[in-house]
């Protein structure tokens, strides 16, 4: 999956041969799951039409501040679309439009738009060599940059006069591949591992039963995503779970059982800056599992159980630059639980949940926590989609890390 994905991009097209790009980069945008919107300069319709990225983005092609609407002019408001934003790339940028953009000489709505944008603007030049390498266009690439905008590289090869050398737009490909890295480079996360547990274990009764309990994931693959989200590599060790990812930042290890996930949780340990321990792993298990299924002949079974190994209390042992959270799902004395249990297992930070708190716990798609840090400053949140508790709990360990 990548970074792009959910992002809103703009994409401002100006009046240069390599127009003809933008119909392959609005594809990749999508592709990669950003909502894209397009502005062109009423000149680079001479280029590629509208009709063709207008079905390619699912959006309408501006180029105007006003479109025709029966009698009326709908206004296209380069505010908001620059708020909109939350990231905005000029391709090709012409040596007209880059000077424009230095100068701040407003004539037409992309540029506009970019004078009122808020997000981070790339721009990907392209022109023939002599124009390229004129003072002019120089003095322009540069007063961009010292703006804070990110240029990507022109590339070497023939020029639609013929010669060849500097000036050519980078291919949509790489054009994608630079704004992606950059985005990933600027993520609060980014250099940091991250490992996450997630759903239930099953112990074995026999062939062909169990004991587990009724989590279903979703709190521990959410938290993996939002940390993939903020730049961060993912070892997701996760039990029984329908919850799949195909984010290539988050590395999935099925496990079944309770001594399963703490031979691979503490097999990664040691190499992550951060762990959270959110799965719901099994306190007992069979002390002897039946080699054949058993037989429904007596009214009642016995099992006998025994503890399985604690891994949360055992990487708190171990734990050196570790960054370690635990979860604690309570129905009784929640808080005071939830401070012997962060105490006890040297955590960093506790997640508390009651099922006494309608819409909490197991099974849906809400959860209503508190977070506990180590010097015991609670924070309570109201109940929230399990999305939106995986976002405070990675802004609590961001604010964590940046103490």
């Amino acid at each position: 999956m990548s970074i792009l994905r959910g992002k809103n991009i703009l994409l401002g097209i100006t009046a240069g041969i390599a127009a003809y790009k933008t119909a392959s980069l609005v594809r990749l945008f999508v592709k990669s799951g950003a909502n894209v919107k397009v502005i062109m300069t009423p000149a680079a319709k001479e280029f590629i039409t509208p009709l063709t990225l207008s079905t390619l983005s699912k959006n309408p092609v501006i180029s105007s501040f006003t479109e025709p609407d029966d009698d009326a002019s709908v206004w296209n408001n380069h505010v908001e679309l620059g708020l909109w934003a939350d990231l905005f790339l000029v391709a090709p940028a012409t040596a007209n439009t880059l000077s424009k953009m230095a100068s701040g000489r407003s004539d037409n709505l992309l540029i506009a738009t970019y004078l009122s944008a808020k997000c981070p603007v790339y721009f990907a030049p392209a022109m023939d060599l002599d124009m390229y390498k004129h003072p002019s266009t120089k003095s322009s690439l540069e007063a961009l940059q010292s703006f804070g905008n990110i240029m990507i590289p022109v590339t070497s090869g023939e020029l639609a006069s013929g010669l060849s050398g500097a000036g050519r737009m980078a291919e949509p490909e790489s054009i994608v591949s630079q704004i992606e890295s950059h985005t990933l480079k600027e993520l609060p996360f980014h250099g940091k591992t991250f490992l996450v547990t997630a759903g239930p274990t099953y112990e074995a009764i026999d062939p062909v039963r169990f004991v587990g309990n009724h989590s279903s994931g979703l709190m521990g693959f959410e938290i993996a995503k939002k940390a993939a989200l903020l730049g961060a590599e993912i070892i997701y060790i996760t039990g029984p779970s329908h919850y799949k990812t195909n984010d290539s930042r988050i590395k999935t290890i099925p496990v079944v059982s309770a001594h399963e996930m703490y031979t691979q949780v503490h097999s990664y340990f040691g190499s992550v800056d951060v762990a959270v321990l959110s799965a719901a792993v099994a306190d007992y298990k069979p002390k002897n599992i039946a080699t054949f299924k058993i037989k429904k002949s007596e009214a009642t079974l016995s099992l006998e159980l025994e503890k399985t190994k604690d891994i949360l209390a055992s990487l708190g042992s171990i734990k050196s630059n570790q960054l370690l959270v635990g979860f604690a799902l309570e129905t009784h004395d929640e808080v005071d639980n939830a401070i012997k249990k962060l105490k006890s297992k040297n955590l960093d930070l506790i997640v508390l949940n009651s099922l006494n708190d309608e819409g909490a716990g197991f099974g849906g798609d809400t959860n209503k926590v508190t977070l506990i840090d180590k010097n015991l400053v609670q924070t309570v949140y109201p109940l929230k989609s399990k999305v939106s508790v995986a976002t405070d709990i990675m802004t609590e360990i961001q604010k964590i890390i940046n103490a």
